[in-house]
């Protein structure tokens, strides 16, 4: 008599099973940002998945090798003997979850939460799990048909191989043709459309110094909502000067949409000739900002400045992309780039020929995108003989090169996370918490990065799939949990999803830069003076509302 096997769930399917409860539970563990309970049920639902895929890889692996396969009594004691402890490690990490949430709430200056639905989060963990799984098991089919077929023209191990390459071709094609694709021409369009639409407030501007009146070479309609915002909310004169007591300049801002012309070159050409039409080179200080994806310039930034420096500045930007920045950064990464570079190039190679006793201090500005793009667009070997004076940035990308350049040059007793480069008379680096000092004074080209240990756009790498990044082997700062564990694939889905809410933290923490910070980081980068203690706390005071309002005018 044949032997009778046992079922399907007990046999074949429990071992991935058991992996992908174990990736759930490690899913639960915390990270840089906390977790609503829908999304944290998206992730654990998801990483079941991944678990529960892996276990099925593994198994097919044993049996394409002709490897045993156990059963009876002796093989099913032993799968309830794992299934045990890891239905416990389960139950466990769902007791702790509430409690490290909680525990990142706190060094993240936010309420403890009394919101649990733990019921509620399995529910959608176990619907996120079995899409996942159908979805893998739609591959499979695909996968197997092709195969079946092929094993009539050419030998079993190649057929394997080809179909493999086939599915893989397809779903790529599909991905990228049926999906990417459609999404991007429709996210450019309703984004381009909203940033076109006119608020009755936001009238053209009448002052001749502002951009986007009749004497301007800038269209106001084509400026785009983050332009129009930008141009018109920032503080002028009189405000300033009601401020400081003294007398004050209209800042000078020049900010050129996406939408002015097709061609990026064009767009920073205008912006020159703008700026030369405000007289802009005049000023005490330039900045050359690079927006964020949309098209944003953080007032909590500029605002403060144009305080500190009693509005004796010009700040010019060119918009390169609609789309909200995790968009711009899959879709128009490299147009990001180009537009900076070619930005930065016009107006240095411009402002380089101006007597130097005469010209405007020079600086270069970016938050989160914009910072990767501004720090592509400076070419250290162009401005070596004509170096600028500075250049702030803010929240670079994980993937910023020269960031990485300059980390990799760390002092080796300084932590990852607010490294210490050299004496400190070039680079110093900024968070909440401190930093700024150095064992030299400051050079003649003063650069600024501020960044939060709590930002998982700064801090994200690509190689946490399989291990441990740099800053989770060291001790954490303060706004980071101290229990942050690493667990292979996992951890770099929960850095992942930190990055998608990066913005959901208060100001001054995860993605979210406070005034007050931007203030002392531009009071290094530009050495300003007559400003005493008290009067920077004022101003702290003064800007530092909601985050993204700038000061109160």
């Amino acid at each position: 008599m044949e032997p009778r096997h046992p079922p399907a769930f007990i046999g074949l399917a429990l071992m991935p099973l058991l992996l992908g409860l174990l990736f759930f539970a490690a899913s639960l563990t915390p990270s840089l940002i906390p977790r609503s309970w829908l999304l944290q049920g998206a992730l654990g639902g998801l990483m079941m998945g991944v678990g529960f895929m892996i276990g099925q890889f593994f198994r097919a692996l044993w049996g394409a090798m002709g490897l045993p396969r156990f059963y009876g009594p002796v093989a099913r004691g032993v799968q309830i003997a794992l299934a045990l402890p890891v239905a416990g490690l389960v139950v466990a990490a769902l007791w702790r979850n509430r409690g490290s949430q909680n525990g990142i709430r706190e060094r993240l200056n936010m309420p403890p939460t009394e919101e649990v639905h733990t019921l509620a989060m399995i529910g959608v963990a176990l619907a996120v799990f079995a899409l996942t799984v159908l979805i893998g098991f739609a591959v499979q089919w695909i996968f197997d048909r092709l195969r079946r077929r092929l094993y009539r023209v050419i030998p079993e191990r190649t057929a394997n191989v080809v179909a493999t390459v086939l599915v893989v071709v397809l779903l790529l094609f599909v991905v990228n043709r049926g999906i990417v694709d459609p999404a991007y021409r429709a996210m450019d369009t309703v984004y381009a459309a909203a940033q076109n639409l006119i608020e009755p407030e936001a009238e053209a501007p009448t002052d001749p110094w502002r951009v986007g009146t009749v004497e301007s070479g800038i269209d106001w309609q084509r400026m785009g909502k983050p332009g129009r915002d930008f141009v018109r909310l920032g503080p002028d004169a009189g405000a300033i000067a009601a401020f400081t007591g003294r007398p004050a300049l209209n800042p000078l801002r020049v900010y050129v949409g996406r939408a002015q012309h097709p061609d990026p070159v064009r767009r920073a050409e205008i912006a020159l000739e703008e700026l030369l039409r405000l007289d802009a080179f005049a000023r005490e200080v330039l900045v050359i900002a690079s927006p964020t994806g949309t098209g944003w310039l953080d007032p909590g930034s500029h605002d403060p400045l144009e305080y500190l420096l009693d509005g004796d500045v010009a700040t010019v930007a060119v918009q390169y992309s609609n789309l909200q920045s995790p968009f711009a950064l899959i879709f128009e990464t490299q147009s990001g780039l180009d537009q900076a570079e070619v930005t930065v190039r016009i107006v240095y190679d411009y402002w380089k020929t101006l007597p130097e006793e005469s010209r405007p201090r020079l600086y270069i500005h970016g938050l989160s995108l914009g910072a990767w793009s501004s720090m592509h667009a400076v070419n250290i070997f162009r401005i070596l003989n004509d170096p600028i004076d500075g250049a702030l940035w803010a929240g670079p990308p994980f993937p910023s090169t020269l960031w990485q350049q300059v980390n990799a040059n760390r002092n080796p007793d300084s932590p990852y996370v607010l490294p210490r480069i050299d004496d400190g008379n070039l680079v110093r680096y900024q968070s909440q918490f401190g930093g700024l000092d150095g064992d030299a004074p400051w050079g003649d080209m003063r650069i600024v990065f501020l960044q939060y240990a709590s930002d998982p756009i700064v801090f994200f790498e690509a190689e946490a799939a399989l291990r441990a990044p740099v800053w989770m082997r060291e001790a954490p700062a303060p706004d980071v949990y101290p229990d942050l564990g690493f667990t292979p694939f996992v951890t770099q889905f929960q850095l992942a999803l930190d990055m998608m809410v990066a913005l959901s933290a208060p100001p001054g923490f995860g993605h979210n830069y406070a005034a007050e910070h931007y203030i002392d980081a531009w009071v290094a980068v530009t050495g300003v003076e007559g400003w005493s203690d008290a009067d920077i706390a004022r101003l702290k005071a003064h800007c530092g509302g909601e985050a993204g309002q700038g000061c109160r005018n």
